[in-house]
């Protein structure tokens, strides 16, 4: 009996000692997890902002990507920057035939006096055609529904310099508007330095990551409107968190600006002049022109086209 209880004496006491130490790593635990649970609360924010500064900075580096080559096109085409179908094209909801072997089948004209039809993408496909600029410069890495075209992927075979078109639905692989191609008032060489060529998608048009917005609702945060900071931002582009746009300007020059009014006389670059209004003006629809040489109009391919 002394044997036995001597034996559990010693077990008890080991039993007591284990739960002791276990006690105490179930503390060690939760302050562990408390732990990284408040340094996640902390940090992760912070690279969520370090991330978004990553996907402006490479939004920019594609846009200047594009300067270059547009003008080395231009200079080899009457000082006029990309246009499909012509400058007698017309902006179409989606071009002809984008495999076609020439350019009359891809813009559906007849003979090269014809006024052919195109996407506005298919005039930035050029420089894919003619500038050996890749599509990846094309996409914005905040545009997360954005990919590379790839022929691929639509059932066509043969270089990239074979087609004329970001595929059939190019508004899946573009995520940049681009200046109005078409009219008269398209951009050349001799216009203005401070005119705006390309930026980031159009917020009055539909777009893979998000439904155009209300215009309605859109009071530009400076005079002669006089709207709140809120208001304001509603005029930018979907990206980067709504806080801006990356612009490339004519003279090449590429700029994270705070609010569309960044064109000439600060003219919004996402908009056409409703009379004197150059500020605020009025969205675009399909078909839209620049109201004067000096009106900036970047637009992109809407998924559904506007009416």
């Amino acid at each position: 009996m002394g044997a036995r209880f001597g034996e559990s004496s010693w077990m008890d006491s080991q039993m007591a000692e284990r739960d002791r130490w276990c006690g105490l790593t179930v503390i060690e635990v939760c302050v562990v997890v408390a732990l990284i649970v408040v340094f996640v609360a902390l940090v992760l924010p912070a690279l969520r902002k370090t991330r978004k500064k990553a996907f402006a900075m490479t939004c920019k580096k594609n846009l200047s990507n594009l300067g270059m080559p547009m003008l080395i096109y231009a200079g080899d085409n009457n000082d006029k920057f990309p246009v499909a179908a012509g400058p007698g094209g017309l902006w179409a909801a989606r071009t002809p035939n984008w495999r076609s072997r020439d350019k009359l089948g891809a813009y559906g004209m007849t003979t090269v006096y014809d006024p052919g039809q195109a996407t506005v993408a298919a005039s930035l496909y050029l420089l894919v055609k003619y500038g050996e600029v890749i599509p990846q410069s094309f996409l914005c890495p905040d545009d997360g529904k954005a990919r590379p075209f790839d022929p691929a992927d639509y059932g066509a075979s043969g270089r990239l310099v074979d087609f004329w078109d970001f595929g059939p639905e190019p508004v899946k692989h573009v995520s940049y508007g681009y200046h109005m191609p078409h009219g008269g008032h398209a951009l050349t060489t001799s216009r203005w330095p401070g005119m705006a060529v390309a930026a980031d998608r159009n917020p009055w048009m539909d777009s893979p990551s998000a439904k155009a917005r209300d215009f309605t609702k859109f009071r530009p945060d400076m005079a002669p409107s006089g709207g709140t900071g809120r208001q304001g931002r509603t005029g930018n582009s979907f990206a980067h968190n709504a806080e801006g746009q990356n612009v490339l300007f004519l003279d090449r020059h590429v700029e994270f600006v705070r609010r569309p009014t960044c064109g000439i006389d600060d003219d919004n670059i996402y908009t056409s002049w409703d009379d004197s209004d150059k500020v605020r003006g009025r969205p675009p629809t399909l078909g839209s022109q620049p109201a004067d040489p000096k009106d900036s109009l970047l637009v992109n391919d809407p998924s559904t086209p506007p009416r």
